[in-house]
């Protein structure tokens, strides 16, 4: 493995930083960074004490700063040490700002404020959390997004997720022998989805929950076969609907929420015209 040295220098949170690098890291079989994280560096008293950060453990530096005065001393300090340094956003403000021909508004963490898209994620927070499981029927209407699937289908980190994006998003599980929310066959706002996964594979989901929770008692629950019939179920119920269907057997939570997005996106998108 090679093990390196990554400073991360941001004049917000870090987040942004993070995100770029984790996404590119995994791209290096053989990279094993040590992360340095200096977050809310805003003026030149704390660019010296990361640059003497930096002198003791050198390695590469990325930053996201916009203020010119932080980024012209971080850069000398870097050049005057002899280690590599790397706008993470450069590229991407450069193109829009050819694209739109408006300059940058050059405030640090302005991707932070509390705006309105701030208010309305928050909103989308809490009625993602009041509308888990299949809490609160009456009101599915207002959500952007409702998830539908057997136990144990990602439906509520799925939710969470696509929540923290800023849709209003309700999970109804799919339970044999138990009527379905009768507010769901009238639903016209949201976007309805069916979940699925392969029957093995939920099938040792559910046999590890049981194991966790020390569950030993004999239980259909995890019988592979009762999991086929489940699921075979529950397609038919998603086809007579004319719902769209997400296998995710081999999907990540990341995955799945953005082919929903996409579902999202495209039918709103028809819609507007």
């Amino acid at each position: 493995m090679t093990r390196f040295h990554l400073h991360l220098v941001s004049d917000a949170t870090g987040e942004t930083l993070t995100t770029i690098v984790n996404a590119a890291v995994v791209q290096f079989e053989n990279a094993q960074p040590v992360k340095h994280l200096w977050p809310m560096i805003r003026n030149r008293a704390q660019i010296a004490n990361v640059l003497a950060g930096i002198g003791q453990e050198p390695g590469l530096v990325l930053y996201t700063l916009v203020d010119a005065e932080a980024r012209a001393a971080l850069e000398e300090g870097c050049r005057r040490l002899g280690v590599r340094h790397i706008s993470a956003l450069d590229t991407v403000m450069m193109g829009l700002h050819e694209f739109l021909g408006e300059a940058t508004t050059g405030r640090p963490g302005s991707q932070h404020e509390m705006n309105q898209e701030y208010f309305d994620r928050i909103e989308a927070m809490h009625y993602t959390l009041s509308h888990d499981d299949g809490q609160q029927a009456a009101d599915l209407d207002r959500a952007d997004v409702v998830l539908v699937g057997v136990s144990r289908s990602s439906k509520t980190p799925t939710s969470m997720y696509l929540a923290n994006r800023g849709l209003k998003v309700a999970n109804v599980p799919f339970v044999p022998g138990v009527a379905l929310p009768p507010e769901l066959e009238n639903l016209r706002r949201p976007l309805v989805v069916g979940l699925t996964t392969a029957p093995e594979r939920l099938s040792q989901i559910r046999r590890n929950r049981l194991l966790s929770l020390k569950d030993t008692a004999a239980s259909d629950y995890a019988d592979q076969e009762r999991v086929k019939e489940e699921l075979l179920a529950a397609r038919r119920v998603f086809a007579r609907h004319g719902w769209p269907v997400i296998d995710v057997t081999r999907k990540s939570i990341e995955e799945t929420a953005a082919a929903i997005l996409t579902l999202y996106q495209r039918r709103e998108g028809e819609r507007a015209s």
